[in-house]
């Protein structure tokens, strides 16, 4: 297996990103990184390493990559993945793999979370804007979590 830097991935590599409903505390995200890693180090395809990596943001975004361009990961091998974040959510406290959420940067600046419908209704509101920063949690590409992650709301898929 060869974990590499996060920004040492080709901007085509696949990308899996996972996100918690609060802020991670610097135990919880030692803790889940840790885990994390640990995986990493040893993830395979088929018995074939894979070149991978994972980069951390806001204490509440996991980004997961792997170059494919050797070795693809495989629908066995992402079974495992998500394994690993379930083992890991009740000692979190957070379930990384929940959907239907929105993320956006409130006017401190902070990241905070609603599901769609609340999203929605802060924009009917006036709450929330095209300005508004949100994250991206459907990138699927290292190019993507590095260029398109956090975009204008007015931009994103977050306000159709």
């Amino acid at each position: 297996m060869t974990m590499v830097n996060f920004g040492e991935l080709p901007d085509d590599a696949r990308v899996w990103v996972f996100a918690a409903d609060v802020e991670l505390s610097a135990s919880q995200a030692g803790l889940l990184l840790g885990e994390v890693d640990a995986f990493l180090r040893d993830w395979e395809a088929h018995g074939e390493p894979l070149t991978c990596a994972r980069d951390w943001r806001e204490n509440r975004f996991l980004a997961v990559g792997v170059d494919q361009s050797a070795t693809g990961a495989s629908g066995c091998s992402i079974d495992g993945l998500f394994r690993t974040f379930k083992a890991i959510a009740p000692a979190i406290g957070t379930n990384l793999l929940a959907g239907g959420r929105v993320f956006w940067r409130d006017g401190t600046g902070a990241a905070q979370v609603t599901d769609r419908a609340g999203f929605k209704r802060m924009a009917s509101e006036g709450t929330v804007g095209s300005e508004t920063r949100v994250f991206d949690t459907t990138v699927e590409t290292a190019g993507g979590w590095r260029d398109r992650f956090e975009v204008a709301a007015g931009t994103s898929w977050q306000l159709r």
